[in-house]
């Protein structure tokens, strides 16, 4: 599935047609797909049962059908989805330009990931809200399935991609302690961040992790990163000045010297991280930003699936 080019996700420039074309090319390639015969129902009416109030019963399909259908309202929702996406600055990476060879950093992919899932949402007639966090929790929405608040939305996601942020830290397990708190219980909670917190707080991260599962929310997260750069560090060897966006602090060195040594770190971390999340029982997907939005939508329908 890539119905939208590399062009497109440079601009940017229209989210919900993006987000559209994306989720698009994902239902036509499911009947390609292990999801073949899947069920993906975007009704919009539902059959009117004898004895409910008529008020709310569409007439001009009634018109057509000589069936009597009732419009479906936000109050029916069957699922609450908050979507909380890291907004502190390593999301920015790799730095993106209009004359940039990369096209997509972590911050976009999340953005347009988050879009895709809300429409997706929305034709299922389930309500969504949308969290940032990076330090503080910023952003903060309820749940609704309506297309103002989706439009809405759209604008938060589109106001992020283009305001990229410097030494803006990752204070993960507070904000995830609060956003626990805070969202009706028993929510889908979709988490879209790189997960590069202070390497001192991973038991509080844990711990926030933990959270939000006795809060009885069901729970994804996508771990988003660069694979080839963030985790199987590949540069060419030669001396680069590495900048921490998030500290402003500066390293000079060629790759080779630390490559064994970082790659054996950070697959240590995620590997406690992604045995944690199964203690847990937390759907842990790694979200590689190259590998396109398929493995997101999937993996939500499987997660919507078993909810019922």
């Amino acid at each position: 599935m890539q119905l939208i080019d590399n062009e497109q996700v440079r601009n940017l420039g229209n989210f919900e047609l993006l987000a559209r074309q994306v989720v698009e090319g994902f239902i036509i390639g499911l009947h390609k797909s292990p999801f073949h015969g899947f069920s993906v129902e975007f009704a919009e009416h539902r059959i009117y049962n004898q004895g409910e109030p008529t008020r709310n019963i569409d007439w001009k399909v009634f018109a057509r059908t000589n069936k009597m259908y009732t419009k479906r309202y936000e109050e029916e929702t069957n699922l609450r989805c908050q979507i909380v996406v890291d907004t502190s600055s390593s999301m920015f990476f790799p730095e993106v330009t209009k004359t940039s060879e990369e096209y997509v950093n972590k911050a976009r992919f999340s953005a347009l990931a988050a879009a895709s899932l809300m429409n997706l949402l929305q034709k299922q007639r389930d309500a969504f809200g949308l969290s940032f966090f990076d330090e503080n929790v910023g952003l903060h929405t309820r749940p609704k399935s309506s297309t103002t608040h989706y439009r809405l939305m759209l604008t938060y996601l589109q106001q992020l991609v283009e305001n990229p942020t410097r030494d803006r830290k990752t204070g993960a397990a507070d904000a995830l302690h609060q956003i626990a708190e805070s969202i009706h219980r028993r929510s889908l909670v979709v988490i879209f961040s790189d997960m590069f917190d202070d390497t001192q707080k991973e038991e509080e991260l844990f711990s926030a992790l933990q959270h939000l599962k006795h809060a009885k929310h069901e729970v994804i997260l996508f771990h988003t990163v660069d694979k080839a750069k963030e985790i199987d560090f590949e540069f060419e060897n030669r001396p680069y000045e590495f900048i921490d966006l998030e500290s402003g602090d500066r390293v000079k060195l060629q790759p080779k010297q630390v490559k064994e040594y970082y790659v054996e770190q950070v697959q240590a971390y995620k590997e406690r991280l992604r045995l944690k999340c199964l203690q847990y029982k937390i759907d842990y997907i790694e979200a590689d930003i190259k590998a396109g939005f398929r493995p997101i939508l999937q993996q939500y329908l499987v997660k919507r699936s078993k909810m019922g």
